[in-house]
């Protein structure tokens, strides 16, 4: 850790106040290159997580099991949060992109929404949806592989 780091005890104190107001697990911010995550410790028996409503089924491709190879690829795009993904802007709609689509920089690849907001997931650049690496409404991690661009 860096000497220049200071720790702001009371950003720490808010996200802790979020994360019992909310039940989540970890939550983390980033500002201006700096990164600060709290994450609660588990303990006890874990509960088991309701079901999530049954997907629509879509024209999307049909997600193949990731391989380790999809995280390394060059052209995938991965999570920036913690969230529930959404392969489409509502639930019958036709979805954002599949594969074989062309894409350009900044078009919306799908949703993820992290403490009910719904934040896009943006093309980083130009190319072709190779793979789409999760289904409609399924839970993903930050870092996690979504898609995968040519």
């Amino acid at each position: 850790m860096s000497s220049n780091f200071k720790v702001d005890a009371e950003a720490i104190r808010e996200l802790a106040l979020l994360l019992d107001e909310t039940g989540l697990s970890e939550i983390e911010i980033e500002d201006t290159g700096r990164r600060l995550r709290v994450a609660r410790g588990m303990t006890g028996v874990p509960m088991a997580a309701a079901p999530a409503p049954a997907a629509q089924p879509s024209e999307a491709a049909t997600p193949a099991a990731p391989a380790a190879a999809d995280a390394d690829h060059a052209g995938a795009v991965a999570s920036p949060m913690v969230g529930t993904a959404y392969l489409a802007p509502e639930p019958g709609a036709a979805p954002f992109v599949k594969a074989g689509d062309s894409v350009a920089e900044g078009d919306t690849l799908l949703i993820i929404e992290a403490m009910k907001v719904m934040n896009p997931i943006r093309a980083p650049h130009s190319g072709t949806v190779e793979r789409v690496l999760i289904e409609n409404g399924s839970p993903v991690e930050y870092g996690q592989p979504l898609i995968v661009l040519a």
